[in-house]
C-alpha cells in the first residue's frame, strides 16, 4: 500500500518565548495562523529552530499538549522528538501519539556519534514503537552520524516511516535515493550553502523541511512546490533566486538565532533566544532588515523593518 505523500513547504517552527524565558503560547497561536494562511503544508514543531536541545522534557511536553489544540485541520503539526536515547525518544513519541499529533521527526541522538548500522535500527525501532507515522532526519552536521543512500532506502521500506529530511550536500546521495523509487517523501533543508533545494526539486522531491519559511513563508511554499510542469519550475527557480538574499541571512548565524532575531525585530512573536545563544549585533540585524525593505516583505506580510536599534532580546 502506497504511504500518505507529504509535500510543499515543511516549516521548521521556531520556539516563542516571553521576556522571562518562559514558552509563548499565544505567540506560538500566532505564528501558527501565520503559517497557516500563507501556504504552509506543515509545520515542525521543536526541531532544531525551536531550540529544542534548551528545553526541558517537562516544556517539551507542556509545547506538544498546548499546541495540539491549536490545530484546524488545514496544516499538518509534526514535532521533533529526539531523545538522548532511543527509550527516551520512543517515549517523547509516544507522548505527541497520545496528544493527538500528526507525525514526529527524529534525528540521530546527539553527542554519541553511533555508527550508521546502529542509527538505521534506532530510527526502524522508534518507528516500530509509534502510533503515528515518522520522519527521520538526516543531519550530519549536528549529530555527526551519516545515512547513505542504502540505508535511507532500507528505511523507506518501513510502513511508518514517510519522510527523509536530507540535510548533507551531496547531491549525488539525492539522486540515488530517488532513483531507487522509495516509498517516501524527500525533502532537504533550505539552506542556500548546501544547495541541494533545486537539484532535489529537479529530480522529483516533494518539497523542503525549512526554517526561511518563518519569514517568507509563501515564498518558500513556492520554492517547495513539486515540479509538475515548466510553471512549478520556472516559479522555483525565480523565488529561490530573488530570496538568496534571505536564505543566505538566515543562515548567517547558527540555528536559529539570525531567523529568531529578525522575527523579533519586525514584529513577528519570538522572544529571546535560550542561553548560551546571543543575538546577533544590530550592525548584523540591520542586514537583515535591509533585505526585508529590499524584498518589500513589510508590504506583503507588514512587517515594521525601520532601522534596528538593538538585537532581538
Amino acid at each position: 500500500m502506497t504511504k500518505r505523500c507529504i509535500q510543499g513547504s515543511f516549516v521548521a517552527l521556531i520556539t516563542p518565548m516571553n521576556r522571562n524565558g518562559t514558552i509563548d503560547f499565544e505567540g506560538f497561536r500566532s505564528l501558527l495562523k501565520f503559517q497557516e494562511e500563507n501556504g504552509t503544508s506543515a509545520v515542525l514543531i521543536m526541531g532544531s529552530t525551536g531550540e529544542v536541545s534548551m528545553l526541558t522534557p517537562e516544556e517539551r511536553r507542556l509545547i506538544i499538549s498546548e499546541t495540539v489544540k491549536m490545530k484546524t485541520g488545514k496544516m499538518e503539526f509534526w514535532y521533533g522528538c529526539s531523545g538522548p536515547s532511543t527509550e527516551q525518544t520512543i517515549k517523547y513519541v509516544q507522548y505527541a501519539s497520545k496528544e493527538n499529533a500528526d507525525g514526529a521527526i527524529i534525528a540521530a541522538p546527539p553527542y554519541i556519534c553511533a555508527p550508521e548500522d546502529d542509527i538505521t535500527d534506532y530510527f526502524l525501532e522508534v518507528a516500530d514503537a509509534s502510533e503515528i507515522p515518522i520522519g527521520i532526519y538526516n543531519n550530519p552536521p549536528r549529530v555527526k552520524t551519516d545515512l547513505s543512500h542504502t540505508s535511507i532506502l532500507r528505511l523507506a521500506e518501513h510502513p511508518n516511516i514517510l519522510i527523509n529530511k536530507e540535510s548533507t550536500a551531496r547531491v549525488g546521495q539525492i539522486a540515488q535515493t530517488i532513483a531507487g523509487n522509495p516509498d517516501m517523501s524527500l525533502m532537504c533543508c533550505d539552506s542556500p550553502t548546501l544547495g541541494l533545494v533545486i537539484p532535489l526539486m529537479s529530480l522529483g522531491g516533494n518539497g523542503t523541511a525549512n526554517m526561511s519559511g518563518n519569514l517568507i513563508p509563501q515564498e518558500m511554499a513556492t520554492i517547495s512546490t513539486p515540479w509538475a510542469g515548466w510553471e512549478d519550475t520556472l516559479a522555483c527557480r525565480n523565488a529561490w533566486l530573488n530570496n538568496l538574499p534571505m536564505l543566505h541571512f538566515t543562515y548567517s548565524a547558527i540555528n536559529p538565532v539570525a531567523v529568531k532575531c529578525l522575527m523579533g525585530a519586525v514584529g513577528l512573536p519570538a522572544g529571546p533566544l535560550r542561553k548560551p545563544l546571543k543575538p546577533i549585533s544590530p550592525v548584523h540585524l540591520e542586514k537583515g532588515l535591509t533585505i526585508c525593505r529590499e524584498l518589500q516583505l513589510d508590504k506583503k506580510y507588514g512587517y515594521q523593518v525601520s532601522p534596528a536599534l538593538s538585537a532581538a532580546e
